[in-house]
């Protein structure tokens, strides 16, 4: 069936609108600040034969772009298997087991089949960010975990919602094993009520532009975001392109983790090998294949980000599956820092490769760390036990036209950070200072962005404090002549001691205190272009607000 461009239009838009509504209902309606305030979700439409992507909402985090669609596939393949029970009208399913297309145990996935006619058209999927799943520390974040079990409750795809109606059996086992188990039944609703919005505007869509319109519509997009990204690509000559980028290290051993990334290009196929990065970790920082993979595409996502969000976008990548390395993680490799870490230095290491072949394309390096802090006690005027997480923005990468954006979100996400006030609110903490980092942009023709200076109080009671970060050894890469971005940095402060943890930026259950003090200053941009060659006049605004 042909279809005009301006129906195809109207459709694209409107699959797009199914899952930005999605978004918006999930946030609105979840009760952890990581949801409601810093959208740290997606959802998504996926198809039902082999779970490719269709279409996901432009305020998701991008690096779910790959993850739930993997994620989406197994499921069907393991239902098809039998090895997962199969579907029945208004079942969700949840999972967050790594190994089957995930990010790390925080990240929950919600599946709801959706069906038109007895049959499944599609399936409805979405993520997010549960600020405790168990483990050994509050939030997940064990900077010290040698398996997966350390970092909390593994679930394999079950149906949570069956016919509709939530399964309290299967609800009570998860509660059993997480902290602040109370409050999660608020994030359960709202993860299941966005996808029944979704289905309800899918539904009106359909019927109004017919099935066999809507399947000619996505058809036709998948077939034209493979030919744009093809034509994209031709931009790059043939030939072969590598780059290094590091981790600070696992959290365990105290060593630099290698990504070292190779690209070679021929007409319309890029293809990415891994294989001689570091072999795997005996810290959280392993990546499992699914993530790996999501990384490359959202970091050609960046460059390219003119082509439309749909399968056919990856058909032209072609990512070598990265065996004997840390970034292709089995069972029971801990996975923690995937998604918010090495996630950010896989997409590095891509544009570090291709930056002087596309400089007009490519930036210098982001800050590309999310900042995890968890922070896990008892608040004593409340009666009741908590568990704060926090991310933090930092310095975008100078680029060939400006500076490189100030306090910018990961690479890997457009989450924002929760507000401060939403945060004392919340929890017994009072941020003393909530500040830009002057000075950590890399020198450049372009000066990197400027990253994050907090600071926060433990008010009340007891507290552990956990973080897991990166480039506190490593700041973000200059490039073509430009400087290296100011490192993370991690201080505590305990009746009035300075504590600096060994790995820099990566350490568990930091006793705290009323009155007790944790500081993070986040990664600024790298610098773009040789600073020599930096305009006179924003050398003059540099030293006038000092930013030497």
């Amino acid at each position: 069936m042909s279809i005009d461009p301006i129906t195809l239009s109207v459709i694209q838009a409107g699959l797009q609108q199914v899952c930005d509504e999605m978004d918006l209902s999930f946030s609105r309606a979840a009760f952890s600040p990581v949801i409601a305030e810093a959208n740290d979700r997606s959802d998504g439409i996926y198809a039902a034969e082999d779970g490719a992507l269709i279409a996901q909402g432009v305020g998701g985090l991008p690096v779910f772009v790959g993850t739930m669609q993997y994620s989406t596939r197994t499921l069907i393949r393991m239902i098809a298997a039998g090895t997962v029970a199969e579907p029945k009208p208004d079942d969700i399913y949840i999972v967050n087991d790594p190994y089957l297309g995930g990010t790390h145990l925080m990240d929950v996935r919600f599946a709801r089949p959706f069906y038109r006619n007895g049959e499944i058209y599609c399936w409805l999927s979405n993520t997010g960010h549960w600020p405790d799943t168990g483990g050994a520390v509050p939030g997940g974040f064990s900077a010290a975990a040698t398996s997966v079990e350390q970092e909390g409750l593994r679930l394999p795809p079950v149906r949570l919602f069956k016919k509709g109606v939530l399964d309290h059996e299967i609800y009570s086992i998860i509660c059993s094993n997480i902290r602040v188990a109370d409050q999660r039944i608020g994030d359960v609703k709202a993860q299941a009520a966005a996808l029944m919005v979704g289905e309800d505007r899918l539904n009106a869509l359909l019927d109004r532009y017919g099935d066999d319109v809507v399947n000619a519509a996505i058809a036709e997009l998948r077939v034209r975001a493979d030919t744009q990204m093809q034509a994209f690509i031709e931009e790059i000559p043939d030939g072969n392109y590598s780059s290094t980028a590091w981790i600070d290290s696992d959290g365990v051993v105290n060593e630099p983790l290698k990504i070292h990334l190779k690209i070679k290009k021929t007409k319309g196929h890029l293809q990415f090998d891994f294989s001689e990065s570091s072999p795997p970790c005996m810290g959280p920082m392993n990546s499992v294949l699914a993530t790996t993979l999501s990384s490359v595409y959202l970091a050609m996502r960046h460059i390219f980000p003119e082509v439309p969000i749909s399968a056919g976008a990856f058909t032209p990548l072609e990512i070598l599956q990265p065996k004997g390395t840390f970034l292709d993680a089995e069972y029971p490799r801990p996975v923690s820092g995937c998604a918010a870490e090495v996630s950010q230095r896989i997409a590095e290491a891509v544009f570090a490769a291709l930056v002087e072949v596309l400089p007009h394309r490519v930036t210098a390096a982001p800050a590309g760390t999310s900042g995890n802090f968890a922070l896990g006690g008892f608040d004593p005027e409340t009666g009741r036990d908590f568990v704060m997480y926090q991310l933090s923005g930092g310095g975008y990468g100078g680029n060939a036209d400006h500076d490189g954006l100030a306090n910018g979100c990961s690479t890997i996400g457009i989450s924002k950070a929760p507000p401060v006030e939403i945060m004392e609110q919340n929890f017994p903490v009072l941020y003393h200072r909530y500040a830009l980092r002057e000075g950590s942009g890399g020198a450049g023709q372009h000066r990197g962005g400027l990253g994050l200076d907090y600071e926060v109080e433990l008010r009340r009671g007891n507290a552990r404090a956990s973080f897991v970060m990166d480039h506190g050894r490593f700041g973000p890469q200059g490039v073509l002549g430009g400087a290296d971005g100011a490192v993370n940095e991690v201080e505590v402060w305990r009746e009035g001691v300075k504590y600096i943890p060994e790995h820099l930026s990566k350490e568990q259950d930091i006793p705290l205190q009323a009155g007790d003090r944790v500081r993070v200053k986040t990664p600024g941009g790298g610098g773009y272009g040789p600073a020599l060659e930096r305009d006179l006049d924003l050398i003059k605004e540099d030293k006038r607000l000092g930013r030497n």
